[in-house]
């Protein structure tokens, strides 16, 4: 950020400094403030599969690769990241040395609070927008940089927490209204839209990725046509329902094997596969290796679980 405007690059190393102290060591850590955690990592690691819930992401210091599908972001410290929709993702530390570890925090959104904050404001004029993805990479603005920063420094002084936290949190919610982002958030948040009933298709399958999955049944829940589903569905996550369920299951027997010691066929079985082959294939093709192999290959090398 060496053509950072003076107090963008200001606060930052301020909130780079609040995160390195909070975080300790290297990993994800929650905080007291509710919804709120800070990522550290001291090197660039490998790309590692999981779920990005609802949630606006600001970089400290160091940089990130996500990926969702086919398509790769790339957020830093001057670009925020929002998610509106839980998404199965790969992502990755690109940017970090122990000297400048990279350093990220992240407030998890709630629709509906973004909901009832839109309820005060003024209504926005209506645009005929697609659907958009549930995931976008924004430049940092200085507003919602300070607002973050001032939820930061709540850290340091634990008994303002349950007064201040929530107005600053507000603040967050408004800035990202406001900002290029806004439009995003408000479709989530908006009941009848074709972006919720996107959301409540992927909250039913996430909460039911075990279950065998119809479309045409998925579709009549969330009150969309299959067709539309479909296409909604792809615009939002890169992926069809079909190919969003096989990902949370993978991700799922992944976890089971790596930190419930389970073996394939068990993990297979419990996570929706009826046959073991398939499952061995499908794995294959996402981790790159069979699934024990690939297990224990984390094993040695101090892999992350996942859960979904």
């Amino acid at each position: 950020m060496t053509d950072a405007h003076p107090s963008l690059e200001t606060a930052r190393r301020e909130l780079a400094r609040i995160l390195a102290r909070s975080a300790g060591g290297d990993g994800l850590h929650r905080t007291p403030i509710p919804g709120l955690t800070i990522y550290r990592s001291s090197g660039p690691n490998q790309p590692a599969c999981g779920l990005y819930e609802p949630a606006v992401t600001v970089v400290a210091q160091g940089a990130k690769r996500v990926t969702l599908a086919d398509e790769a972001y790339v957020y830093d410290q001057a670009h925020y990241l929002v998610t509106s929709v839980d998404l199965p993702v790969v992502s990755q530390v690109i940017t970090a040395s122990p000297a400048e570890p990279c350093l990220c925090f992240t407030y998890a959104l709630d629709a509906h609070r973004i909901g009832d904050l839109m309820a005060e404001l003024q209504p926005a004029a209506a645009r005929a927008a697609p659907v958009q993805r549930g995931l976008a990479v924004s430049p940092l603005s200085a507003p919602l940089l300070d607002a973050m920063l001032r939820l930061a420094r709540l850290l340091q002084n634990p008994a303002d927490i349950p007064v201040l936290a929530p107005l600053i949190e507000r603040e967050v919610l408004y800035r990202l209204l406001s900002g290029e982002q806004g439009e995003r958030l408000r479709r989530i948040a908006v009941t009848g839209s074709q972006a919720h009933q996107v959301a409540r298709a992927i909250d039913w399958i996430r909460k039911n990725y075990a279950l065998p999955l119809k479309v045409e049944e998925l579709a009549q829940t969330v009150n969309m046509s299959a067709s539309s589903l479909h296409h909604h569905f792809k615009a939002v996550t890169a992926m069809s329902p079909l190919q969003y369920q096989k990902r949370l299951r993978l991700s799922e027997a992944r976890r089971l094997m790596l930190t419930e010691m389970r073996d394939a066929a068990s993990a297979a079985h419990q996570v929706g596969y009826e046959s073991p082959s398939q499952f061995n294939r499908e794995y294959s093709r996402q981790y790159g290796a069979p699934p024990m192999r690939d297990v224990s290959q984390l094993r040695q090398t101090g892999g992350a679980a996942e859960s979904v």
